[in-house]
C-alpha cells in the first residue's frame, strides 16, 4: 500500500535538510504566509508558545553567527533567512484569549517545571509545523542545534521570557550541498502496535 503522491514527496520523501543555499531572497510576504500556516498547527490547550525571530539583515546575521558552532557558520551565511524558534515561558498569559472556554492560566501560573515542559514540547511541535509549512511554500530548510543558547537568548530575546529552542535556515537550497540520504529506522524498529 502506498500513500505517496506529489504532496507527500514535497513535504517528506523528496525534501532534504539543506547545507547550502542559492542566492535567492525570501520575501517578507512569504515569511508572513509561512506563519499564517504555522499558527494553525495544534498545540496542547492552544498554548502556542513558539516565538519566531526571522534573521535576515547583515547585522542580525552577524549577531547570530557569534552564537553558533563553526560547522553552522557557512549555512547561516548562505541562507537568506535563519529563524530562531523560541519558547515563551509566559505563554500562559495569553490563554484567556487563546483558550477562552476554560480558565487554563492556573494550570501553569507559578509552576515553573510545568511551564518549561509545556513550552518546550509545544514550541517543538510548532517548529516542526514551520518546517512542513516552509516546504509546502516551496522553501528548503536546515534545522540545527550547534549553538550557544544563552548567547542566542542574550542577543535576540533579552528582556523577555522567551528562550531559544532551535534554529532553522530557510531559503532555496543548493542541491550540490545536500548529503546523501541517511538511513531511517524501519517500522518494526520504531513502532509497536498494541
Amino acid at each position: 500500500m502506498t500513500l505517496m503522491n506529489p504532496t507527500t514527496a514535497q513535504l517528506f520523501t523528496e525534501a532534504r535538510t539543506q547545507n547550502g543555499y542559492l542566492d535567492q531572497p525570501v520575501a517578507d510576504a512569504t515569511l508572513r504566509a509561512l506563519y499564517d500556516l504555522v499558527k494553525f498547527g495544534p498545540t496542547a490547550a492552544n498554548t502556542s508558545p513558539a516565538r519566531f525571530k526571522f534573521v535576515r539583515t547583515a547585522e542580525a546575521k552577524a549577531q547570530l553567527l557569534a552564537c553558533v558552532s563553526p560547522g553552522n557558520v557557512a549555512k547561516i551565511q548562505q541562507a537568506p533567512v535563519t529563524v530562531i524558534v523560541g519558547m515563551d515561558l509566559a505563554f500562559y498569559e495569553h490563554l484567556p484569549r487563546l483558550f477562552p472556554h476554560v480558565d487554563a492560566r492556573p494550570w501553569f501560573a507559578g509552576k515553573p517545571a510545568v511551564i518549561q515542559e509545556s513550552a518546550f514540547r509545544n514550541s517543538s511541535l510548532q517548529g516542526g509545523y514551520l518546517i512542513i509549512a516552509a516546504r509546502a511554500l516551496g522553501l528548503d530548510c536546515g534545522p540545527m542545534s550547534g549553538f550557544d543558547a544563552a548567547k542566542v537568548d542574550a542577543a535576540f530575546w533579552a528582556g523577555t521570557e522567551v528562550k531559544t529552542n532551535f534554529i532553522c535556515t530557510l531559503g532555496h537550497g543548493d542541491p550540490s550541498k545536500v548529503f546523501a540520504r541517511n538511513p531511517r529506522l524501519d517500522f518494526d524498529e520504531a513502532c509497536t502496535l498494541v
